[in-house]
Protein backbone atom coordinates (compact mmCIF):
# COMPACT_ATOMS: atom_id res chain seq x y z
CA UNK A 1 0.00 0.00 0.00
CA UNK A 2 1.24 3.54 -0.73
CA UNK A 3 2.19 5.87 2.09
CA UNK A 4 -0.19 8.58 3.22
CA UNK A 5 2.05 11.25 1.70
CA UNK A 6 2.08 9.51 -1.68
CA UNK A 7 -1.69 9.03 -1.59
CA UNK A 8 -2.31 12.71 -0.87
CA UNK A 9 0.12 13.96 -3.51
CA UNK A 10 -1.15 11.67 -6.25
CA UNK A 11 -4.76 12.43 -5.34
CA UNK A 12 -3.93 16.12 -5.74
CA UNK A 13 -2.51 15.35 -9.18
CA UNK A 14 -5.60 13.31 -9.96
CA UNK A 15 -7.86 16.27 -9.24
CA UNK A 16 -5.77 18.65 -11.37
CA UNK A 17 -5.74 16.12 -14.24
CA UNK A 18 -9.48 15.60 -13.89
CA UNK A 19 -9.94 19.37 -13.86
CA UNK A 20 -7.97 19.58 -17.11
CA UNK A 21 -10.22 16.92 -18.65
CA UNK A 22 -13.39 18.74 -17.58
CA UNK A 23 -12.14 22.09 -18.90
CA UNK A 24 -11.28 20.57 -22.30
CA UNK A 25 -14.79 19.07 -22.45
CA UNK A 26 -16.25 22.54 -21.89
CA UNK A 27 -13.92 24.01 -24.53
CA UNK A 28 -15.12 21.45 -27.06
CA UNK A 29 -18.77 21.97 -26.15
CA UNK A 30 -18.97 25.77 -26.21
CA UNK A 31 -18.88 28.09 -29.22
CA UNK A 32 -17.46 31.24 -27.62
CA UNK A 33 -14.02 30.83 -29.19
CA UNK A 34 -14.05 34.01 -31.24
CA UNK A 35 -16.29 36.86 -32.32
CA UNK A 36 -15.38 38.47 -35.63
CA UNK A 37 -16.80 41.88 -36.44
CA UNK A 38 -16.94 42.48 -40.18
CA UNK A 39 -17.70 45.94 -41.53
CA UNK A 40 -19.92 45.58 -44.61
CA UNK A 41 -21.29 47.69 -47.41
CA UNK A 42 -23.95 46.89 -49.94
CA UNK A 43 -26.06 48.87 -52.38
CA UNK A 44 -28.50 49.96 -49.70
CA UNK A 45 -26.55 50.64 -46.51
CA UNK A 46 -23.48 50.15 -44.33
CA UNK A 47 -23.22 48.15 -41.15
CA UNK A 48 -21.53 45.30 -39.34
CA UNK A 49 -21.86 41.54 -39.23
CA UNK A 50 -20.94 39.67 -36.05
CA UNK A 51 -19.87 36.04 -36.38
CA UNK A 52 -19.37 34.09 -33.16
CA UNK A 53 -18.28 30.49 -33.43
CA UNK A 54 -16.36 27.63 -31.86
CA UNK A 55 -14.95 24.41 -33.23
CA UNK A 56 -18.28 22.98 -34.34
CA UNK A 57 -21.08 25.55 -34.36
CA UNK A 58 -21.58 29.26 -34.62
CA UNK A 59 -24.03 32.11 -35.01
CA UNK A 60 -24.06 35.30 -37.03
CA UNK A 61 -26.07 38.51 -36.73
CA UNK A 62 -26.28 41.68 -38.80
CA UNK A 63 -26.59 45.34 -37.83
CA UNK A 64 -27.26 47.87 -40.61
CA UNK A 65 -27.40 51.66 -40.54
CA UNK A 66 -30.37 51.60 -42.94
CA UNK A 67 -32.85 48.99 -44.02
CA UNK A 68 -33.79 45.63 -42.57
CA UNK A 69 -31.10 43.28 -41.32
CA UNK A 70 -31.27 39.57 -41.97
CA UNK A 71 -32.30 37.38 -39.04
CA UNK A 72 -29.66 35.56 -37.01
CA UNK A 73 -28.10 32.59 -38.74
CA UNK A 74 -26.91 29.44 -37.00
CA UNK A 75 -24.40 27.25 -38.81
CA UNK A 76 -22.12 24.24 -38.49
CA UNK A 77 -18.56 25.39 -39.15
CA UNK A 78 -17.24 22.36 -41.02
CA UNK A 79 -20.42 21.93 -43.04
CA UNK A 80 -20.45 25.36 -44.68
CA UNK A 81 -16.72 25.44 -45.43
CA UNK A 82 -15.67 24.16 -48.83
CA UNK A 83 -12.76 21.76 -49.22
CA UNK A 84 -10.33 24.57 -48.48
CA UNK A 85 -7.21 25.12 -46.41
CA UNK A 86 -9.38 26.71 -43.70
CA UNK A 87 -11.44 23.54 -43.35
CA UNK A 88 -8.34 21.33 -43.27
CA UNK A 89 -6.61 23.41 -40.62
CA UNK A 90 -9.80 23.65 -38.57
CA UNK A 91 -10.14 19.85 -38.65
CA UNK A 92 -6.53 19.45 -37.49
CA UNK A 93 -7.25 21.90 -34.64
CA UNK A 94 -10.16 19.72 -33.49
CA UNK A 95 -7.99 16.60 -33.74
CA UNK A 96 -5.26 18.03 -31.51
CA UNK A 97 -7.80 19.12 -28.91
CA UNK A 98 -9.39 15.65 -28.87
CA UNK A 99 -5.91 14.14 -28.40
CA UNK A 100 -5.39 16.49 -25.45
CA UNK A 101 -8.70 15.32 -24.02
CA UNK A 102 -7.60 11.68 -24.24
CA UNK A 103 -4.20 12.34 -22.66
CA UNK A 104 -5.82 14.27 -19.78
CA UNK A 105 -8.14 11.33 -19.16
CA UNK A 106 -5.19 8.91 -19.17
CA UNK A 107 -3.27 11.18 -16.80
CA UNK A 108 -6.26 11.14 -14.45
CA UNK A 109 -6.33 7.36 -14.54
CA UNK A 110 -2.61 6.99 -13.90
CA UNK A 111 -2.54 9.44 -11.00
CA UNK A 112 -5.54 7.83 -9.32
CA UNK A 113 -4.03 4.36 -9.76
CA UNK A 114 -0.80 5.53 -8.13
CA UNK A 115 -2.73 7.01 -5.20
CA UNK A 116 -4.08 3.58 -4.22
CA UNK A 117 -1.22 1.26 -5.23
CA UNK A 118 2.51 0.95 -5.89
CA UNK A 119 2.74 -0.23 -9.51
CA UNK A 120 5.64 -2.51 -10.39
CA UNK A 121 5.79 -1.36 -14.01
CA UNK A 122 7.78 1.85 -14.39
CA UNK A 123 5.47 3.32 -17.03
CA UNK A 124 2.44 3.01 -14.74
CA UNK A 125 4.20 5.22 -12.18
CA UNK A 126 5.39 8.84 -12.47
CA UNK A 127 6.91 8.12 -15.91
CA UNK A 128 3.45 7.53 -17.33
CA UNK A 129 2.11 10.68 -15.71
CA UNK A 130 4.96 12.70 -17.24
CA UNK A 131 4.31 11.12 -20.63
CA UNK A 132 0.59 11.86 -20.76
CA UNK A 133 1.00 15.40 -19.46
CA UNK A 134 3.76 15.98 -21.99
CA UNK A 135 1.47 14.84 -24.78
CA UNK A 136 -1.22 17.10 -23.36
CA UNK A 137 0.86 19.96 -24.78
CA UNK A 138 -1.19 19.28 -27.91
CA UNK A 139 -3.64 21.75 -26.36
CA UNK A 140 -1.08 24.54 -26.86
CA UNK A 141 -0.72 23.48 -30.51
CA UNK A 142 -4.52 23.80 -30.76
CA UNK A 143 -4.27 27.39 -29.60
CA UNK A 144 -1.59 28.24 -32.17
CA UNK A 145 -3.44 26.53 -35.03
CA UNK A 146 -6.70 28.33 -34.28
CA UNK A 147 -5.02 31.73 -34.18
CA UNK A 148 -3.15 30.97 -37.41
CA UNK A 149 -6.37 29.88 -39.12
CA UNK A 150 -8.28 33.01 -38.11
CA UNK A 151 -5.55 35.62 -38.49
CA UNK A 152 -3.44 34.40 -41.41
CA UNK A 153 -5.78 31.98 -43.15
CA UNK A 154 -8.86 34.24 -42.80
CA UNK A 155 -11.28 31.64 -41.48
CA UNK A 156 -13.84 34.25 -40.38
CA UNK A 157 -13.77 35.91 -43.80
CA UNK A 158 -14.36 32.54 -45.44
CA UNK A 159 -17.38 31.91 -43.19
CA UNK A 160 -18.65 35.41 -43.99
CA UNK A 161 -18.47 34.72 -47.73
CA UNK A 162 -20.43 31.49 -47.27
CA UNK A 163 -23.10 33.13 -45.10
CA UNK A 164 -23.44 36.47 -46.94
CA UNK A 165 -22.28 35.94 -50.55
CA UNK A 166 -23.84 39.16 -51.86
CA UNK A 167 -22.25 41.44 -49.25
CA UNK A 168 -18.90 43.21 -49.55
CA UNK A 169 -16.48 43.26 -46.61
CA UNK A 170 -14.67 46.48 -45.63
CA UNK A 171 -12.50 45.01 -42.88
CA UNK A 172 -12.49 42.50 -40.01
CA UNK A 173 -11.58 42.63 -36.33
CA UNK A 174 -11.36 39.64 -33.99
CA UNK A 175 -12.08 39.19 -30.29
CA UNK A 176 -11.24 35.83 -28.71
CA UNK A 177 -13.78 34.50 -26.23
CA UNK A 178 -13.60 32.60 -22.95
CA UNK A 179 -13.61 29.19 -24.64
CA UNK A 180 -10.32 30.05 -26.32
CA UNK A 181 -8.69 31.48 -23.18
CA UNK A 182 -9.67 28.42 -21.13
CA UNK A 183 -6.84 26.65 -22.96
CA UNK A 184 -4.43 28.58 -20.73
CA UNK A 185 -6.16 27.08 -17.68
CA UNK A 186 -5.63 23.60 -19.12
CA UNK A 187 -1.92 24.32 -19.58
CA UNK A 188 -1.69 25.61 -15.98
CA UNK A 189 -3.42 22.49 -14.60
CA UNK A 190 -1.03 20.24 -16.53
CA UNK A 191 1.96 22.13 -15.15
CA UNK A 192 0.61 21.81 -11.60
CA UNK A 193 0.10 18.05 -12.08
CA UNK A 194 3.70 17.55 -13.18
CA UNK A 195 5.05 19.83 -10.44
CA UNK A 196 3.32 17.81 -7.71
CA UNK A 197 4.83 14.55 -9.03
CA UNK A 198 8.28 16.16 -9.25
CA UNK A 199 8.06 17.18 -5.57
CA UNK A 200 6.93 13.66 -4.66
CA UNK A 201 9.84 12.05 -6.50
CA UNK A 202 12.31 14.48 -4.97
CA UNK A 203 11.06 13.69 -1.45
CA UNK A 204 11.13 9.97 -2.22
CA UNK A 205 14.70 10.18 -3.48
CA UNK A 206 15.83 12.04 -0.36
CA UNK A 207 14.17 9.43 1.86
CA UNK A 208 15.98 6.62 0.03
CA UNK A 209 19.27 8.44 0.44
CA UNK A 210 18.65 8.72 4.17
CA UNK A 211 17.95 5.00 4.38
CA UNK A 212 21.11 4.07 2.44
CA UNK A 213 23.44 6.32 4.41
CA UNK A 214 22.11 6.48 7.96
CA UNK A 215 25.49 7.50 9.41
CA UNK A 216 25.56 10.72 7.39
CA UNK A 217 22.30 11.82 9.00
CA UNK A 218 22.99 10.49 12.48
CA UNK A 219 23.66 12.89 15.42
CA UNK A 220 27.33 13.77 15.94
CA UNK A 221 27.26 12.36 19.52
CA UNK A 222 26.03 9.04 18.18
CA UNK A 223 28.88 8.84 15.69
CA UNK A 224 31.48 9.51 18.42
CA UNK A 225 29.92 6.85 20.61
Amino acid sequence: MPTTKKTLMFLSSFFTSLGSFIVICSILGTQAWITSTIAVRDSASNGSIFITYGLFRGESSEELSHGLAEPKKKFAVLEILNNSSQKTLHSVTILFLVLSLITSLLSSGFTFYNSISNPYQTFLGPTGVYTWNGLASFVFVTMILFVANTQSNQLSEELFQMLYPATTSKGTTHSYGYSFWLILLVILLNIVTVTIIIFYQKARYQRKQEQRKPMEYAPRDGILF
